[in-house]
């Protein structure tokens, strides 16, 4: 590469940082050890990843050109080796490659797998889908890679921005033993239901800061993850995907479905196996979440299938969610985070890391004897005992 090529890359760098604006500062960006030399952030379209990489690279480098922001989008890529940019760059005095949608490049865990190997000097940051395989399950960057995922916003950061605040978050064991403390010292600055349906509705997708149909562009996303990601990185061909998108508009009209796999299979007119496929690439997606009764994997029929969070629920369904499913899909979203979600074979319950039970629902009974049973309530501003305010458990993260 000449070095008008390279001065080409970091006038587009430059122009990125000048006009990034971040509207909330994301967790993660405390929570990643960025002295790490490969680090991988996974997340679903629309979640904010190009954001959250330029206002990091703003933080930590300003107009430092030892850091530079590259899209693998770039028809450069087309005709020229990843390997080879990556080698000019740490030339020129470069220490931080940062790569943004590394999926779209042919081969690319190989590709990163070699810079890691050749250019000990050089740290490289990428991001990508979520169906992208890391870690572990990639015999390419295994050992190597230092995986993230970063999520959309949980309830107390859309009420962070929303309010003006800085909530922290709490752990899980913090909110079971002193939800009466917390909601009080939060009741005292804000009123979190004011704002509870809002986020439901809008809240987990960072563009509702912007003046766009959110609904419209939930949509987009999700079709953009259906026609482009999953079919890309699970080498499917693209005739199946009419099936695809019939299977996720069905479950989203059930809520929280209970699958009949073979009535799935005859409704979208393929085979038991494929249906078992087509949900694990929308889990893999982040699209739906579907629960497993006990230790079951991806392999077996869910218990149940949630929509990924609420606002998927609103934008997909053509008719009105119901309340319950969307407060269900709020738990489950929310919790997921740090912590193993399975069912127990009755309707609106959770177990939670195998040992906690999670009743949702107004309705909820506690039993005498249910000493790790937990009732969620909704639309009730400060719990007592073992009821706890669903709204709470979106101060998770």
């Amino acid at each position: 590469m000449t070095i008008l090529g390279m001065q080409r890359f970091y006038q587009t760098h430059f122009e990125l940082l000048e006009s990034v604006k971040a509207p909330i500062t994301r967790e993660l960006k405390n929570e990643i050890d960025w002295r790490n030399r490969l680090i991988g952030i996974k997340g679903t379209r629309g979640i904010g990843k190009t954001i959250f990489l330029l206002d990091y690279i703003k933080s930590a480098y300003g107009d430092d050109k030892s850091c530079l922001y590259v899209n693998l989008n770039n028809f450069y890529f087309s005709g020229h080796s990843l390997v080879d940019f990556a080698n000019e760059f740490r030339k020129t005095g470069g220490k931080t490659l940062v790569l943004d949608q590394v999926f779209k490049y042919p081969d690319w865990s190989a590709a990163i797998r070699d810079i890691y190997n050749k250019f000990p000097d050089l740290q490289v940051i990428f991001t990508g889908s979520p169906v992208m395989r890391l870690k572990d399950d990639n015999p390419d960057l295994k050992g190597k890679v230092s995986s993230y995922h970063l999520r959309g916003l949980s309830f107390r950061e859309y009420l962070n921005y929303t309010t003006q605040n800085t909530f922290i978050k709490y752990t899980l064991d913090d909110i079971l033993k002193y939800h009466v403390e917390i909601a009080k010292d939060i009741l005292f600055k804000t009123k979190p239901l004011a704002y509870f349906n809002d986020y439901l509705h809008h809240g987990f997708y960072p563009f509702f800061t912007e003046n766009v149909n959110f609904s419209e562009n939930v949509l987009k996303i999700v079709n953009l993850t259906l026609e482009i990601d999953i079919p890309f990185l699970q080498q499917m061909e693209l005739k199946y995907l009419p099936k695809l998108k019939k299977l996720i508009y069905t479950l989203s009209g059930d809520m929280p479905h209970t699958p009949n796999i073979s009535q799935l299979s005859s409704s979208i007119d393929t085979s038991r196996a494929t249906v078992i496929n087509y949900l694990k690439y929308l889990k893999n997606a982040r699209l739906i979440n579907p629960i497993y009764q006990g230790d079951a994997d991806s392999s077996k029929k869910p218990e149940r299938v949630y929509l990924h969070n609420p606002n998927l629920l609103h934008a997909i369904s053509m008719s009105q969610p119901s309340k319950e499913a969307l407060i269900e899909t709020f738990v489950l979203n929310q919790v997921q985070k740090g912590h193993y979600i399975s069912g127990n074979g009755k309707s609106g319950e959770f177990e939670i890391d195998k040992h906690l039970t999670f009743k949702v629902g107004n309705n909820k009974r506690l039993s005498t004897n249910q000493e790790n049973t937990y009732v969620l309530i909704d639309m009730e501003e400060v719990g007592e005992g073992k009821r706890i305010p669903v709204w709470l458990f979106g101060f998770l993260y």
